[in-house]
Parts: C-alpha cells; sequence; structure tokens
C-alpha cells in the first residue's frame, strides 16, 4: 500500500443518481427541495489521470461531518446546498440532504429537475492511501472481489459533492418526483406526450408536499389532476387567450429588457415561463476568471502527456487516448519546458502572476493550490510522479537481472520475520484402510525464514534546473532512484548468495571440489548425479529435477556451449573426433558478473552452480512487501530551506537462503 499525502491524484469524481423532491413545510413557510442519492455502488470506475480502474473501499472512507457542501461543477462559487446524511448501506455510500443555498445554480437544479433533466453527482474525495492491485491478483473490496490491474484507495476523506449534467458513467440516471399542494392549482394537457405542468397561480415553479404525482420525461400526467374541460366553447377560447396573455407577461417579465433574443424567440415558440426562467439562468451563469482558465484543455492528464512526449518516452501511445496526445501536442507544439509545467499547474490552482519570476509562489500554487480559498484542480505531485515512475522503470530494469532468474519471490504484509516450512518433508500417501479413513501427516520440523527491509534515496531538483528550464531533470533524476533500486537489490541477493560456506558442504552433499570439477561435459554430469542423489530425511530421493547453470563471466562463453552444441571438440594435441554433448538443451544457463566480483565474500571466477527451478525447490528467496518488486517514488516541494523539488524513492524487499537441497555448487578448482 502506498501512502500519498498530497493527494497526488486530486479530487476522485464518482458518478452518482439521485432523487429530488419536496420537504414538509412549516410555520406557514414553503419547504427546501430534499435530495437523496446513491453516489457510490462499490465498484470499479475510470477516473482521469489513474491509468487503471479505480475501487474505494468504504471501510476506509472518512466523513468529516454529516453536513458536506453540495455544489455545482465542484466550483465553490456555485452552490447549491448541503447534506444532513451520509452512510454506507449495502456496499454503497449514501446521502441525502437539502437545495438550501440561493443560488443562481441551485434554481437551476431545481428547475431543471422538475423539468425531467437527468442530473447526475460526482464527488469529491482526498485520496490518504492506495494500493495498486497487479495483473492477475485478486483483491477482496466492499464484500466483492476485483482482478488487476486495479487501484484500491484503502484511506480518503469525503469532500463535496456536486450536481453535473454528465458524469463519467453515461449510463446513470435521476429520478425526479415533482409534489403539489392541491390538484386545482395544476392545469394538465392531456394527449400530449411531451406537455410540461404549469401553475395557474404564480409563475414561479414551487415543489410542494401534498399528493404526489410523478413526473418523467416523454411520459403522461395522471389524467386525476387534469381540469375538467369548460361548459363551452365560448369559456375554452375566453381561457386559452388569458393563458396565452399570462405566458407572455410572464416571459417579459422574466427577461426584464434584458434578453432581447431569449424573449423574442420565447413568445414565438410558446415556452412556458418556466423553460423561460432556465434560460435566463443560463445565460446569466457566471464565467470563472480569466487566469484561472487560461486554456480549459489543459487538464492533468495533458500535461503529463505533454510531459512525457517530449521526453521522448517510448510507448506513449499505449498510455493515453488520442485526443488526449492530439491536444498535448497541439497545446505544447515545441514541447513543455519544466517552467511551462510549473507554471500551468499553478494558474489551473489560482496563481495570478503571469510569469516565473516569484518561483516561490509558483511552487506553492503549483504543489498545494489556493487553500485558503480550496480551489486546486490539477496536482503536479501526481503529474511528476506518474511521469517520474515511467524513468525509474527505466532505470530499475537497465541494471543486471539474473537474481530473478534463481530466486523465489515471496508476497508479504509488514516486516516481521515470516517461517514457512520446507517443501521437502515427510509428505508421501499412505494406503486407505477399509472403512477409507485417512491418516494424519505432518508438515514436519525443517524451516526457513526470511524478512523484508526498506531500502531508499532522496534527490532533489534544485532552483538551478527549474530556472533553466530543465525538464530532463525530471527524467535524470528518477532513472537514477530506479537504477539505484536495482543496484541496490542487486548487492543485497548477491550478498546473501556468495557467503554460503556454511551452506553448499560437504556434510550437505551440496559440494564438489577438486581439480575435476572445472566446468565441463564430465564434471556436470557429476554435479547432476550429486543433485538427483540428494535425500529427503527418510533417506528417499527428494524427486527434484536440477534446471539451471549458473556461471561467472568467465564460463559465460562454455556455458552456453554445454546448453546449445550437440557436440563438443576439445582442442588438445592428442584429440582427434568430436564429443557427443549429453547435456544439450538440458540446463539453463545464467550469467552474472557479480559472481567473479571481489568485493563479495565467497567470490569465484571458476565456480559455477547447478540449481533447481526456484519455483520446485529455492536456494535463496527474495520478499516484497505487499508484492511491489519495483521501487516507489514520490514527489513534493522541498522543505522551506531548499528551493526546489524533492523526489525520493524507496523498495521494502528482503533475502534469505532456503534449501541446501536446491542446488549443486561446484569450486571449479583444487
Amino acid at each position: 500500500m502506498k501512502s500519498n499525502p498530497q493527494n497526488a491524484v486530486g479530487p476522485l469524481e464518482l458518478v452518482a443518481r439521485m432523487e429530488i423532491e419536496a420537504a414538509e413545510a412549516g410555520d406557514g413557510k414553503p419547504g427546501l427541495p430534499r435530495f437523496r442519492m446513491v453516489a457510490y455502488t462499490g465498484g470499479p470506475m475510470r477516473i482521469a489521470g489513474w491509468r487503471y480502474p479505480v475501487v474505494i473501499d468504504l471501510a476506509g472512507l472518512a466523513v468529516p461531518s454529516q453536513n458536506r457542501p453540495i455544489r455545482f461543477g465542484h466550483d465553490a462559487n456555485n452552490g447549491v446546498g448541503h447534506t444532513d446524511a451520509i452512510r454506507v448501506e449495502n456496499g454503497q455510500l449514501i446521502a441525502a440532504g437539502v437545495v438550501s443555498r440561493d443560488t443562481p445554480m441551485a434554481k437551476e437544479v431545481v428547475i431543471s429537475s422538475r423539468n425531467g433533466f437527468p442530473w447526475q453527482a460526482s464527488v469529491g474525495a482526498s485520496v490518504d492511501e492506495f494500493e495498486f492491485v497487479k495483473e492477475n491478483q485478486l483483491a477482496l473490496v466492499n464484500g466483492r472481489e476485483f482482478t488487476g490491474p486495479v487501484n484500491v484507495i484503502r484511506k480518503a476523506t469525503l469532500g463535496e459533492i456536486s450536481f453535473v449534467d454528465l458524469g463519467a458513467d453515461g449510463n446513470t440516471s435521476a429520478q425526479v418526483a415533482a409534489r403539489a399542494a392541491e390538484h386545482k392549482e395544476r392545469t394538465m394537457e392531456t394527449g400530449d406526450k411531451n406537455h410540461e405542468s404549469v401553475s395557474a397561480t404564480t409563475e414561479q415553479p414551487t415543489m410542494e408536499t401534498a399528493g404526489t404525482e410523478t413526473v418523467e420525461a416523454g411520459g403522461e400526467a395522471n389524467a386525476a389532476t387534469s381540469v375538467p374541460p369548460p361548459a363551452n366553447l365560448v369559456t375554452q377560447m375566453r381561457a386559452e387567450a388569458a393563458a396565452e396573455t399570462q405566458r407572455i407577461a410572464g416571459v417579459r417579465r422574466i427577461c426584464a429588457g434584458k434578453h432581447a433574443e431569449i424573449e423574442a424567440k420565447a413568445i414565438a415558440e410558446g415556452w412556458d415561463t418556466t423553460r423561460c426562467e432556465l434560460e435566463v439562468l443560463r445565460a446569466s451563469r457566471p464565467t470563472a476568471p480569466a487566469m484561472h482558465m487560461s486554456d480549459s484543455a489543459v487538464t492533468g492528464t495533458v500535461l503529463e502527456a505533454a510531459c512525457m512526449l517530449t521526453a521522448g518516452l517510448q510507448g506513449v501511445d499505449k498510455m493515453f487516448e488520442p485526443r488526449t496526445l492530439d491536444l498535448a501536442d497541439k497545446r505544447f507544439r515545441g514541447g513543455i519546458g519544466l517552467q511551462e509545467l510549473l507554471l500551468e499547474a499553478a494558474w489551473a490552482n489560482g496563481y495570478t502572476g503571469r510569469n516565473f519570476r516569484d518561483s516561490r509562489s509558483v511552487l506553492r500554487f503549483a504543489f498545494k493550490g489556493d487553500i485558503q480559498a480550496g480551489f486546486s484542480t490539477v496536482d503536479i505531485s501526481g503529474i511528476l510522479s506518474n511521469v517520474t515512475n515511467k524513468f525509474l522503470l527505466e532505470g530499475f530494469f537497465s541494471v543486471e537481472r539474473t537474481w530473478r532468474n534463481i530466486c523465489a519471490v515471496r508476497n508479504v504484509s509488514d516486516f516481521k520475520k515470516v517461517t514457512s516450512y520446507r517443501l521437502i518433508g515427510i509428505d508421501q500417501y499412505e494406503r486407505v484402510a477399509p472403512g477409507g479413513e485417512l491418516k494424519h501427516g505432518t508438515l514436519g520440523q525443517e524451516t526457513y525464514s526470511n524478512q523484508a527491509d526498506t531500502y531508499g534515496l532522496m534527490l532533489a531538483i534544485d532552483r538551478r534546473d527549474i530556472i533553466n528550464d530543465d525538464l530532463g531533470a525530471i527524467t535524470t533524476v528518477p532513472r537514477k532512484l530506479g537504477r539505484g533500486s536495482g543496484l541496490k537489490i542487486n548487492d543485497v541477493v548477491w550478498t546473501i548468495f556468495l557467503d554460503n560456506s556454511a551452506f553448499f558442504t560437504s556434510g550437505n552433499r551440496n559440494y564438489i571440489e577438486g581439480a575435476d570439477t572445472a566446468l565441463s561435459i564430465d564434471s556436470l554430469t557429476n554435479a547432476e548425479k550429486a543433485f538427483l542423489d540428494q535425500v529427503d530425511s527418510d533417506g528417499k530421493p527428494i524427486g527434484i529435477m536440477p534446471a539451471i547453470l549458473v556461471v561467472p563471466t568467465s564460463l559465460s562463453a562454455y556455458g552456453t556451449q554445454l546448453y546449445k552444441a550437440v557436440e563438443i571438440r576439445d582442442t588438445t594435441a592428442n584429440t582427434k573426433y568430436p564429443v557427443n554433448n549429453p547435456h544439450q538443451g538440458k540446463f539453463r544457463v545464467e550469467v552474472s558478473r557479480y559472481l567473479a566480483n571481489s568485493h563479495y565474500t565467497g567470490h569465484s571466477d571458476k565456480a559455477w552452480y547447478l540449481l533447481a527451478d526456484p519455483g520446485d525447490l529455492p536456494v535463496i528467496e527474495v520478499a516484497f512487501l505487499n508484492g511491489q518488486e519495483s521501487p516507489t517514488i514520490e514527489t513534493a516541494e522541498a522543505d522551506f530551506n531548499v528551493l526546489g523539488i524533492k523526489m525520493r524513492g524507496y523498495h521494502d524487499f528482503g533475502g534469505a537462503l532456503q534449501d541446501p537441497r536446491g542446488g549443486i555448487k561446484s569450486k571449479g578448482a583444487a
């Protein structure tokens, strides 16, 4: 599980379905409209900034209070109301509350809901801890199993909930229940399936409490609420004329001479006052300041794509959607610089400056946004972490990885010492006696242990790199951190493997020495025989076959020849015929430069090893915390006394020798 105190991925936006209805009125005052929504169903979601689907563990969702703000489009200036009840029920996040704000957007939400508009919801939550589940691995979250690759948000804090007209899931819908105080206050036209309901006593739409009628878009009204037909044609004509006069007067009153185009269109097309008011509200919606909208297409994902395109990373087309790559290419045609990246993030988060002169303020806004206003739309920490992680892996995989081919890999959940029983023990089946009773077996007494530790390093991009606008700094530093992790795991594994004087011994029957042990057909045959002759604690054959020949660089060519050649010719003067190679294709060859390096205890350029497959009987095992085999990199603004950006890489792993019967060591010399 990864810790992310900087909320590197920004707010999570979750789609919901909701219902809006009027509250009970009290003291002669109209009730406030209420809403109820299923904010999250506990399933996987596709969220911008995350490469793989995201599942939130509702057991780890913190709700600071039952009263959370309700907004429109995550804009603090467009408040709608507040919640008064939030709970987790049957693996879902349920929220209810009232439309309590007196703002244009609050009115639009209510009016549009009554007209049947299918509002959706977007929930903002900060990420505190998350876990990446690798491909084909399973994770149990919210009572359901999910198969990786998937990100599991283990801890998050609920912020606010917003009404949106289109969420990430287009299949969600909203159902709106309208209520009227008295049937006689409404007139409904029957026979027209696209009708609208209009109040006969007021031009302002209301949502009241007594008597329920459900109106859905495209549906018909309940005929029981219709006004009886007029007594004669004259009365009907007068009523229609009065209604039309009232409609036109209402349209003109709403437009108030400020929206001439809307007024003309409303009168000509027969709009009712509800629709007219909605259009006026939309036309009056305030526009965000330009300093926060330097480019509507510049999102965190676009900036991330621009960085990777500028750095020339291979396979970028597989990481992002074509539209995102197109936007990044058009917006930053000459490539994006480090200053430009930080400025774009700072502008999106409320910074009002137009250049990089005040670098301290740029960094503050880029990493934290406008804290007082709660305004932060682009998270530079998340962008840098995603970009640098790609180059971290490049550095990690650039060093030798022979250790991965000879070691068993174990997943541990903490840093405690773990103990397991050896694979070789008393485990033969016994004949089942008449009656079908099975005899009890035992796991044996032979065990081995392992333990993970943390290794890490911190590097920084200083102010000079930023002033020089060197984007290469965010590729060079993570490559170095990745390479450092790869070198460290090699150092730990080979130190353990080569310091084996008490592991490969004559007493363990897994060590041979003498002049005839130099690598050859005969010595390899002797090593194979020694391996196959090993026995378990009962003195019976272990039943494991050797599979890997491990050699230093000095024996690389001959080891490969023993694996591939059908015949091997001796070059001595008295040899006239080639020798058939009985080991052709039998033992996979692994070469490591660490075996002969004088820095390590037990090094030799002549010794070689014949090992079992690590999945059958491991000689050495490497344990990784939570199965994370690659290192983790995190970025943040540097401390107060340092001008720049700091990056830290860390890796949790440990190694230990396992079963001596998993291999044979040949000294290769007398």
